[in-house]
């Protein structure tokens, strides 16, 4: 069974893949989402959270994320792109939630909605950030 946050993580990979694709406003989307059956099954203010706060952080979570990258960051699957977009804004905001907790979390909606080597890639890129943003965690 899945808890309220796993379920607000996939909602936000839902409504991140939405906004890059389709454009809108993180107000816009999240409105859509309030109409969704997943949206009530998730902790609505960690789904905002993590939503809003990864729009309007979308350029400097992609510049802690380049560096980690073999390829150019518009070269990533849209998913797979969202995916790096949620576990990167995680590390950096909410060291309450453990690395290797965001970094699962962030491998399970890989394996899940990604392609299907995908989940290694998301975790290799993020286990780089994570040794970045949350050493002293690490060590």
């Amino acid at each position: 069974m899945k808890g309220k946050r796993r379920k607000s993580r996939e909602a936000a990979l839902q409504a991140l893949y939405q906004w890059k694709l389709a454009g809108g406003t993180a107000y816009e989307i999240e409105s859509h989402f309030r109409e969704s059956e997943e949206y009530a099954q998730c902790d609505a203010e960690y789904f905002t959270r993590l939503l809003k706060g990864t729009i309007a952080e979308v350029e400097s979570l992609q510049g802690i994320i380049r560096p980690n990258l073999d390829r150019d960051f518009s070269e990533l699957s849209p998913v797979e792109a969202s995916i790096l977009l949620l576990g990167t804004f995680e590390l950096k905001n909410h060291p309450d939630i453990p690395y290797r907790v965001v970094i699962n979390e962030a491998v399970e909606l890989a394996k899940l909605y990604g392609g299907t080597d995908g989940h290694k890639y998301v975790n290799g890129v993020l286990d780089r950030i994570a040794a970045k943003l949350r050493a002293s965690e690490i060590r």
